[in-house]
């Protein structure tokens, strides 16, 4: 069995948050095939759990679904090289206003695997329940709202929350904080 071989990839459109290419693809049988590659630069997020055991959660349009989505903060790294760690800090600040002076690592998820490079990492922030600011960006518009996790267990199963990180997180700190022997 051969391996499979990237004989060319090119770029089609560059955008702000991605970069979409065409790759040229050997495969296994030898045949030449061409597949889409959606580049980004990876992203961070965060489990923010306040003391009372409830977890922020951000709601906010998403125009590619064309509604509002409740989900965990976080964003995209300012650049490849950003350590995640870094950017999850930012991101709790800028989406709810609180800080955290550490962060435990969750879970590191790929997204899409079928076409896109992208990576999260997902922390878990113990807040001490002082809020600051939001710095929000201008086209950024998020409501801030504590969730018990069983209501946010039921939003997963309701279909009321859809977005692969947040169900991945909200899951995995349930079995990892929660669950006793996990």
């Amino acid at each position: 069995m051969s391996e499979f071989k990237r004989l060319e990839r090119k770029l089609i459109a560059k955008g702000r948050i991605i970069d979409y290419y065409q790759d040229t693809i050997e495969v296994e049988n030898g045949n030449i095939v061409t597949w889409d590659f959606i580049g980004h630069k990876g992203a961070a997020a965060v489990v923010p759990v306040l003391p009372d055991g409830r977890i922020l959660m951000v709601r906010q349009y998403r125009n590619a679904l064309e509604r509002y989505t409740v989900e965990i903060p976080a964003g995209g790294l300012d650049t490849p090289d950003e350590p995640h760690y870094d950017a999850a800090l930012r991101e709790l600040k800028e989406e709810t206003g609180y800080t955290a002076k550490e962060l435990e690592l969750l879970i590191r998820i790929n997204t899409t695997v079928a076409f896109c490079n992208e990576i999260i990492s997902v922390y878990v922030a113990f807040l001490d329940g002082v809020r600051g600011e939001q710095e929000l960006d201008d086209d950024e518009f998020i409501h801030v709202i504590p969730y018990e996790v069983c209501d946010l267990e039921r939003m997963i199963y309701t279909g009321e929350i859809t977005d692969s990180k947040t169900i991945s997180a909200i899951m995995c700190y349930k079995n990892k904080f929660l669950l006793p022997n996990a």
